[in-house]
């Protein structure tokens, strides 16, 4: 079964220097009926202004990924991590028993645009890890390249959840699958463009929900970028 979450059905917060859209319940935005999808909790669409972010504050307990579309974020954290995120690296970092981090947008004349994806962990308590890696076009044009999962898949960062999380750039007559084993189910978020997700057209910040069914299939893009979640 596919469930179509269209983009403009998202949650909304504009504070002037952060306009966020919530695919989940987050923050003042509150739905009962989209508190979720398995261990996907966050997916905030957010696009923070030249110069400002996100001050010191903290996390515990989740898998926190950033993605990031357009422009640059700068991290900085109690665990001495710090850098600067660019279309291209993603960063992954494991809350654990808890720690400190900023977020800023250094561009003194452009907007960041970035998703930030949370996902609970399995396990709790541990030392948070913070890791970031590069992942080019190339690596995912015309199909899925893991980004994060429980098992390091493909080059892939390890999180702790049984998910994993891929990227794919579609144009044309590229088109991927990706096979669902029996138990599992699929969120397919639309970053930019368009694609067809299993015979449904889905435009940029629409995302669907995939339940019994054995495949994700992805065709049909129009400068798509795609992020797909197989979860448990």
């Amino acid at each position: 079964m596919l469930t179509i979450r269209r983009a403009a059905e998202r949650g909304h917060a504009n504070h002037g220097w952060l306009d966020s859209f919530h695919t989940f319940s987050f923050a003042n935005y509150y739905d009962p009926a989209h508190m979720g999808f398995g261990a996907l909790r966050v997916i905030n669409d957010d696009r923070i202004a030249a110069g400002r972010g996100f001050g010191t504050h903290g996390h515990r307990d989740m898998e926190i990924i950033t993605y990031v579309l357009d422009g640059a974020i700068a991290h900085k954290d109690s665990m001495g991590s710090g850098s600067t995120i660019q279309p291209g690296n993603v960063q992954r970092m494991s809350a654990g028993r808890g720690v400190m981090h900023s977020e800023f947008n250094p561009l003194p004349d452009a907007e960041t645009h970035m998703l930030q994806i949370w996902i609970e962990p399995d396990v709790r308590g541990i030392a948070p890890e913070y890791e970031e890696r590069e992942f080019t076009d190339a690596q995912k044009r015309g199909r899925l390249q893991a980004l994060v999962s429980a098992d390091g898949i493909d080059g892939s960062m390890k999180i702790h959840q049984d998910a994993r999380l891929y990227a794919g750039l579609f144009d044309g007559a590229e088109s991927a699958s990706l096979d669902l084993a029996a138990g599992r189910r699929a969120w397919v978020h639309v970053a930019r463009g368009s694609v067809v997700v299993n015979g449904t057209e889905l435009a940029a910040g629409d995302a669907a929900a995939i339940t019994g069914e054995s495949r994700v299939e992805l065709s049909g893009g129009k400068n798509a970028e795609v992020l797909v979640f197989d979860l448990a």
